[in-house]
């Protein structure tokens, strides 16, 4: 068994790193649908076409016990990589920067080892390999398809490079915000920048609306709530002599439910709608949602920290990372439509594993693949080997 498991780990590695080489935006991943399809034919897994880019494959379907699935994401990000590791994205501009290459190579190594012990296992395994994780709902529309038919509970995880290599966090409730984006768009009077009276100036009013929305968490919204507004870009082209007609503010909010998010956005679009008129131009404020937050049930998220605790120790479950974290995932979708649970888990070894996801220096951490196969395996009742 030792030696099966060694070089489904030592595959598993291999694959992922030409995941990392050959990255794909949302929606775009057909290289690496290929190359997943390709090794479940290997393997023998019966699988089929989900949401375009997305596949589920399936094992031991005849059993009449419990229907788990598990879930990996497979998108990257438009991000210039700057690892200089050996296998750096060979696709310019675009990155996987969040680790869907190493939760996707991870759901390959459970296919992999799953379907040696298929007749022993209790119930139905689905393996959902999403596409659009990063903004793209993925998740949405493969439910849509029908990945969750006949599913009774669903797991999932995501590496986290600000907690220690090796720990948990799995709470009972919510894990994980939910998210939107804003864009408020300042309309005013162009003109010479020698002359600040003949014009109204979007950038001054931009600007001030960006320092007044930094008021709502704290003075508008309680600071002990989970809540975030960060103003990521202030956009207004033009000329060092010239005062544009117009000025573009766009950010992001996370927020722990969807009653606090309609009081997020009730309140941007009153004070850009107030400032603006102090300085004498118009706006208006846009708020897209995205994702729900992400709610774990209490049942399988035990169920998760039984099987790290059993193998690994009371100490690797980290009770002091504050939860919610303010990040996003659309496995939102499946848990508000089945029972199930979702896992943080920690990356940073010490050895270079400590860049945030979505930084242009990350690269996910090899070694949490034999961890999450061993908790995945367990998930879905198959042997393990021996820790050492």
């Amino acid at each position: 068994m030792q030696t099966r498991w060694d070089q489904t780990l030592q595959e598993a590695q291999q694959f992922r790193r030409q995941l990392h080489a050959d990255p794909e935006l949302s929606w775009q991943e057909k290289n690496t649908a290929s190359r997943i399809r390709a090794k479940l034919s290997e393997l023998g897994i019966d699988w089929q076409v989900c949401a375009d880019t997305g596949t589920i494959a399936r094992l031991n379907t005849a059993s009449t016990g419990q229907h788990i699935a598990l879930r990996g994401d497979m998108d990257a990000l438009p991000i210039i990589e700057q690892t200089e590791l050996s296998w750096a994205s060979q696709n310019q501009g675009c990155m996987h920067a969040c680790g869907h290459d190493g939760h996707a190579a991870t759901l390959v190594a459970t296919a992999c080892w799953l379907k040696q012990y298929e007749d022993e296992l209790p119930g139905p395994v689905s393996l959902l390999f999403q596409p659009a994780e990063e903004g793209g709902h993925g998740a949405k529309k493969m439910i849509e398809e029908g990945a969750l038919t006949g599913v009774d509970v669903i797991y999932g995880w995501h590496n986290w490079p600000a907690i220690r290599y090796g720990k948990l966090a799995c709470p009972d409730a919510i894990v994980m915000c939910g998210n939107a984006t804003f864009s408020i768009t300042v309309n005013g009077i162009g003109g010479h920048a020698s002359q600040p009276e003949a014009c109204q100036d979007p950038v001054l009013a931009a600007a001030a609306i960006t320092l007044n929305l930094q008021q709502i968490v704290s003075r508008r919204i309680a600071p002990q709530q989970p809540v975030v507004i960060s103003v990521t870009s202030i956009n207004a082209p033009s000329g060092p002599t010239i005062t544009p007609t117009t000025a573009q503010i766009e950010g992001s909010i996370r927020v722990p439910d969807r009653a606090t998010l309609d009081q997020v956005s009730a309140l941007i679009e009153q004070i850009s709608q107030d400032t603006a008129r102090s300085y004498g131009v118009e706006c208006s404020a846009l708020i897209q949602p995205y994702y729900n937050a992400t709610i774990n049930h209490a049942g399988p998220a035990a169920q998760i920290r039984a099987h790290w605790v059993d193998d690994w120790g009371e100490d690797a479950v980290d009770h002091q990372i504050a939860l919610p974290i303010m990040a996003s995932e659309d496995f939102s979708y499946y848990l508000e439509k089945i029972p199930g649970a979702f896992a943080l888990i920690g990356a940073d070894d010490g050895d270079n594993h400590h860049h945030s996801c979505h930084s242009p220096h990350y690269d996910f951490n090899d070694q949490l693949i034999a961890r999450v196969l061993r908790l995945y395996a367990r998930l879905a009742g198959a042997p393990t080997p021996d820790i050492d």
